[in-house]
């Protein structure tokens, strides 16, 4: 699946190339008339008071400053032009995937896979899902030492939760006693992986951007398989 790319980043990059210019082409212009200055010094010094060895070595050095900072801002306007296209080229084989985050999860009437990760201490655990608002709506008990469960999207009576955004939390007990709470990962098919101001994102279901750093694992859509 093909990526397109991002408009803020291609906004970006164009941004970025042309400060990068224009700063070159400023030093350039910098750079002709301090030749022509020292050209023109050099052409009509006095020979019986011609410049000093140090000043003349110390303007040489000036020179030679200037010419290495346009060939430095030569290279940077070049890699500025091709990071886009190689960093999406890099991201492009996460669309379609379905992405491990610790995120707020888009219900749309489908399950949801959540992978809790109860205290390994504990002897019983409770999976807690709260609304948009923070509210409580649901308190179940999970079973122990189970990789992913399905989230069928009800509540404690075992109605059905309207489509929304939820958030998941595992409360660990031993012995009756709460010895934790966690948030709970889920997995999110991921529609677009994009370079945004901060790095690289990932946009999941609903349009909810992800750092990439807050992805935990990536998968094949059971689906596909």
């Amino acid at each position: 699946m093909e990526i397109q790319p991002h408009q803020p980043l291609a906004a970006q990059n164009a941004a970025t190339e042309s400060q990068t210019k224009t700063a070159s082409n400023a030093l350039s212009s910098d750079f002709e008339t301090f030749l022509k200055m020292l050209t023109t010094q050099m052409e009509n010094q006095d020979p019986l008071n011609p410049v000093e060895s140090a000043e003349f070595a110390m303007q040489l050095a000036t020179f030679s400053g200037v010419e290495q900072q346009i060939r430095t801002n030569g290279l940077l306007a070049d890699m500025v032009s091709g990071l886009g296209a190689s960093g999406l080229s890099q991201l492009a084989g996460w669309v379609g995937m379905e992405a491990r985050i610790s995120a707020p999860a888009v219900f749309d009437g489908a399950p949801i896979t959540l992978a809790p990760e109860p205290d390994p201490a504990s002897d019983a655990a409770y999976l807690i899902v709260r609304d948009a608002t923070g509210a409580l709506v649901s308190r179940e008990g999970l079973p122990l030492n189970v990789p992913t469960i399905e989230w069928a999207g009800i509540d404690d009576t075992g109605s059905p939760l309207p489509a929304g955004t939820y958030s998941f939390e595992v409360e660990s007990l031993n012995q009756g006693q709460v010895t934790g709470t966690m948030s709970v990962d889920h997995y999110a098919l991921v529609h677009e992986a994009r370079l945004a101001d901060g790095g690289i994102e990932i946009v999941i279901m609903g349009g909810h951007a992800v750092p990439s750093g807050d992805v935990r694992a990536l998968r094949t859509p059971a689906d596909t398989l």
